[in-house]
């Protein structure tokens, strides 16, 4: 069994798994045991559990494995603040970032979250007026390192010239789509950000350039690339995927990559998922991946898949290259 590997992450205290443990699954939305899921994957070395106020009842779960196990200082927790109402109202506010901090720390048993993310933006808000509300954050000790999900490179960027300009924390981390397959259509609304495909070159030069650590979701498509669906029978993909892998990744694009991967991995004697995963660690990406699986056996697998070795026209092939 391949061994974990971990990134440092400007101000967290701990080093952070390269992959993270997703908890917007079962039995985690719903509330129910994840207690001995979570201790398989830690003690593969995923000391990093990836979260969201949105996440159903994932982070009650979360909460009281750490408070029952004594778990708190041994693992990173990354959650997520400001995702938009279910009318699609947007929160960007100090007002719903603190209300969004409170609901979390009570539910986590904390009262401190290592990465904090705003899980969605709103450009009509002001960057520099974002900022300024994550650093009084990290200033009273409630969070560690901060960033966005689902926000542009630009935006990314605007916050951070904000930041230099007034002597302050910048965002660090930033968790976009980012996989071999492309997502051609947003699959969950309220604006989704990827920086898979062709169309988003400049946006991967971007993080190239300033180093900054993209935690990709839906690394594996939402199950597409997860060896689950076969290349040569799409009609049977809507019976195995959910609604939001069909709209977001299901195009003849994407099947094309899997049935190479499903190719590749014939070749190099591993299983589909593992060469998409190991396509994500080739690139020249400061990479980690959110995996939720609810099979420990699975994540043994993703960590066995950063240590596959590509070449770079392997990884070419597979992106249609």
């Amino acid at each position: 069994m391949s061994k974990m590997k971990y990134v440092e992450i400007p101000y967290v205290k701990k080093k952070v798994s390269r992959i993270l443990y997703g908890t917007a699954i079962q039995p985690f939305l719903d509330g129910g045991d994840g207690m001995e899921l979570l201790d398989a994957v830690y003690d593969m070395g995923v000391n990093t559990i990836d979260t969201g106020r949105v996440y159903g009842k994932a982070e009650q779960v979360i909460g009281k494995w750490m408070e029952e196990r004594g778990m708190r200082d041994k693992v990173v927790i990354l959650s997520k603040c400001a995702h938009p109402d279910i009318f699609g109202k947007k929160r960007v506010s100090e007002k719903e970032i603190r209300k969004d901090f409170a609901e979390s720390s009570k539910y986590l048993r904390t009262d401190h979250i290592d990465i904090y993310l705003l899980h969605r933006d709103d450009p009509d808000v002001d960057a520099g007026e974002i900022v300024e509300i994550m650093n009084a954050l990290h200033e009273e000790g409630k969070i560690g390192a901060f960033g966005a999900s689902n926000w542009t490179h630009q935006r990314i960027a605007e916050a951070n010239e904000y930041a230099d300009r007034h002597h302050l924390i910048p965002f660090t981390v930033s968790s976009p789509n980012f996989g071999l397959a492309e997502q051609v259509r947003d699959p969950w609304g309220g604006g989704c950000v990827s920086i898979s495909g062709p169309s988003n070159a400049r946006a991967r030069e971007w993080y190239r350039e300033s180093g900054m650590p993209v935690i990709a979701y839906a690394s594996l498509a939402h199950g597409l690339l997860s060896g689950k669906v076969k290349s040569n029978e799409p009609k049977n993909a809507g019976k195995i995927l959910d609604e939001f892998a069909m709209k977001g990744y299901v195009c003849p694009e994407n099947l094309e990559r899997l049935r190479r991967c499903e190719e590749m991995a014939v070749k190099k004697n591993c299983t589909v998922s593992q060469i998409a995963m190991a396509w994500i660690f080739k690139q020249d990406l400061n990479t980690l991946a959110v995996v939720g699986t609810s099979k420990a056996s699975r994540m043994q697998e993703n960590i066995d898949a950063m240590h596959i070795k590509l070449t770079e026209e392997e990884a070419a092939y597979l992106d249609l290259r």
